[in-house]
């Protein structure tokens, strides 16, 4: 009997060891765990983002305005007709340029500008029917001459390629709307052969029309990277306006078949954060 007492206190302290023993693992296993270094899992690296000022100015080197044209819906005034002109130009203007910006990533940016620009206007031609009035039955020549300016507003989205240096290449697309606005218009006809033996001109000066016009454009160039804030652009510009009055004269409307312009620019964007 004390034999068997003592084996059966004999296991029983050795069962009482072994759970003593396994808390006081346990409870290490747990301290060592709060005492682990942390581990952390750091975020990728952000792409440049934020909103950007920008300012740009442009010199149209070649501009076109399709086929401008004089027409009548009744009898055309002493010395002008209907008929194109074809013979039309305009200067080389400059124009400018300021805007607001997102750079959503690395890749793509939009930005929301407003342009202006201001040009002269000279078109001449022989109209094919003769002319009105007294000089009738001989035929008639005609020159306008016109100041202009316009305002347009762009809303334009970019794709930056990759960056080597510094520079970065980049193409854009843009559409909006631009005000046109012509200032006095002068229009000469003068009637020639007949019985005018090229002699009478009759000069109107006329008030210019107004008018909103759909304005599309495309764009291409190169960025650099002044600093993490500051950038310099380089670039070109194709942009078209689509087609309008030019002025109302007698029962008559000039009209233009639509601006084209070719500009370089240059210009800073500025990122406000």
């Amino acid at each position: 009997m004390k034999n068997w007492r003592r084996v059966l206190l004999a296991t029983s302290a050795s069962l009482a060891l072994a759970m003593v023993s396994g808390v006081l693992s346990s409870a290490y296993a747990a301290e060592d765990l709060l005492d682990a270094p942390e581990v952390t899992i750091s975020a990728a690296e952000g792409t440049t983002s934020g909103v950007y000022l920008r300012g740009d100015i442009g010199y149209a080197p070649w501009s076109s305005e399709g086929d401008p044209s004089l027409q009548f819906t009744t009898p055309a005034p002493t010395g002008l007709a209907a008929g194109a002109f074809d013979d039309a130009r305009f200067g080389k203007p400059l124009s400018g340029s300021i805007g607001i910006g997102y750079q959503f990533n690395d890749v793509v940016r939009a930005d929301f500008t407003s342009d202006y620009f201001k040009d002269r206007f000279e078109g001449r031609g022989e109209m094919p029917t003769p002319c009105a009035g007294p000089d009738g039955g001989t035929s008639c020549g005609m020159t306008t001459q016109a100041d202009y300016q316009a305002i347009g507003l762009m809303a334009n989205a970019y794709v930056d390629l990759a960056t080597l240096a510094g520079f970065t290449p980049y193409v854009g697309a843009g559409i909006g709307s631009t005000r046109l606005s012509w200032e006095t218009v002068t229009v000469s006809g003068t009637c020639l052969g007949g019985a005018c033996n090229g002699g009478s001109t009759y000069t109107y000066d006329v008030k210019g029309d107004s008018s909103w016009r759909f304005t599309y454009a495309v764009m291409a160039g190169v960025s650099y990277d002044v600093s993490d804030r500051l950038k310099l652009d380089f670039g070109y510009r194709y942009s078209d306006i689509a087609g309008g009055d030019i002025y109302r004269v007698g029962g008559g409307t000039a009209k233009d078949d639509g601006l084209a312009r070719h500009e370089f620019r240059a210009g800073l964007r500025v990122s406000l954060w």
